[in-house]
């Protein structure tokens, strides 16, 4: 499968198994983790059996994936992924954008470069309406790359954690972005 998509910086192309080492590696670094599950370990068997496929699976209303693994462009070095994902599977007009980078990326504007170029991609190519993001409350970092990717608040939540983690009681947030605010913006 040929790279989906490419900027200054990041080639972002479809997963295969023969990632799944890098998924554990990224799933094991507690930092990472931290407002995911609060940064405990993810098993092989997990990645193997629950990540992988989800990360394999094509979209009908796309033919293609909803993640994405990125690479340093020069150096070809597995930085993360991105997500971004039509909430049904029939249907692009909304989709979730989301990312997970390896700690070593983080402060170099890998999370927004990437986020605007998937958002762009969808509002000209692939028949999006409408972006969403959300994250805790208290992910400072991760609300930032939403509002520097051109996303805006909507609503303040109480997620359903069927494991409280630090920070949980703070609840979470959702942004969007949608074509017609886009558009004006360009």
């Amino acid at each position: 499968m040929a790279n989906f998509l490419e900027t200054d910086r990041l080639v972002l192309r479809a997963f295969t198994a023969a990632d799944t080492d890098r998924l554990l590696a990224l799933d094991n670094d507690p930092e990472v983790m931290r407002f995911i599950n609060g940064g405990r370990p993810t098993s092989r068997a997990a990645i193997e059996t629950r990540t992988v496929p989800r990360l394999l699976h094509d979209h009908p209303c796309w033919g293609t994936r909803g993640y994405w693994a990125a690479l340093e462009k020069t150096t070809g070095t597995f930085l993360g992924w991105f997500e971004f994902r039509p909430l049904e599977e029939d249907s692009p007009a909304v989709v979730e954008l989301g990312y997970r980078l390896n700690r070593e990326s983080w402060g170099h504007g890998y999370a927004t470069e990437g986020s605007r170029a998937l958002i762009r991609k969808g509002f000209t190519e692939l028949e999006v309406e409408r972006v969403t993001a959300n994250t805790m409350a208290v992910n400072t970092r991760s609300r930032r790359v939403m509002e520097k990717s051109g996303l805006s608040f909507l609503r303040h939540f109480t997620g359903d954690w069927p494991e409280a983690i630090g920070g949980s009681e703070h609840g979470e947030v959702e942004y969007e972005l949608t074509r017609e605010v886009w558009e004006r913006a360009r």
